[in-house]
């Protein structure tokens, strides 16, 4: 209904905790983390809405409705946009947060050891009691054919995990054999290449690394670095291919802590 146009509708404390965050996130990524930008990656065809034919001016007519800055929580509860025409989609972060649901339902129920996960989301508490020890997760390796294959193993002790990745849906460039994934710019409009092919966060609760991990594949790795380095809570692993198309790692100190298997 909101997508929609309705202003009047009053949301639920999830929908607010969600927005809160989605906005902290948006805010801390220099808006490369924007749940409005459904409309352009449908224009460009890689969502599941219509694909449209592009050119600047229809891309600087969708941008007018793309930009989480155009979007408030009004304190009745309602929400406000600038734009009638802009539509919300928090896949990118709503699984996380509906894992963290679950987590704390657990939680309530006083099981202190159990693991959630849904689609690669994961949350961790205390240990595996069928084999006595620690959680052990899997992260896919992005250049992998089948998926599945891990190319890392890690304990998850009280955290959240999230991945985001194109695994081997990337772009080859003939030239220079460098490899590319289409990610579309929430600020320009237009799609650009990134050559993050994978980025699995951990935090403190899945929402908060499933919105990161899908900022941090549209953000220049640089930036990605300079913003881990701030944030102390968060921790996360990088598969990116460099100028010469040879696959790279960034490990966040942290985030080798927890890692059992190369």
């Amino acid at each position: 209904k909101i997508n929609d146009g309705d202003s009047t509708l009053v949301v639920d404390e999830m929908f607010k905790e969600v927005f809160r965050l989605s906005k902290e996130i948006h805010q801390t990524t220099d808006g490369y983390f924007d749940p409005t930008v459904g409309t352009l990656v449908n224009a460009w065809g890689f969502g599941p809405g219509e694909q449209l034919e592009l050119d600047s001016t229809r891309v600087d007519s969708l941008l007018r409705y793309v930009g989480f800055d155009k979007v408030g929580l009004v304190a009745k509860g309602t929400i406000e946009k600038q734009h009638s025409e802009i539509k919300f989609d928090f896949n990118a972060i709503a699984k996380g947060y509906a894992i963290d649901r679950l987590a704390i339902m657990l939680d309530e129920k006083g099981i202190s050891d159990y693991l959630v996960e849904v689609g690669g989301e994961v949350v961790g508490k205390g240990i595996n009691r069928i084999k006595e020890k620690d959680w052990v997760i899997g992260i896919d390796d992005p250049e992998g054919e089948v998926r599945g294959t891990p190319k890392k193993l890690i304990n998850l002790n009280n955290r959240a995990m999230a991945s985001s990745g194109n695994y081997v849906k990337f772009r080859l460039d003939q030239k220079t054999g460098e490899k590319y994934v289409h990610t579309v710019d929430p600020k320009t409009g237009y799609t650009r290449n990134s050559s993050t092919l994978a980025a699995t966060v951990l935090a403190e609760n899945c929402a908060k690394a499933d919105g990161y991990a899908t900022a941090f594949m549209a953000m220049d790795l640089k930036d990605v670095k300079n913003l881990l380095r701030t944030l102390n809570k968060l921790d996360a692993y990088i598969v990116y291919s460099d100028e010469n198309g040879t696959i790279q790692e960034y490990t966040t100190e942290g985030f080798k802590k927890v890692i059992v298997s190369e």
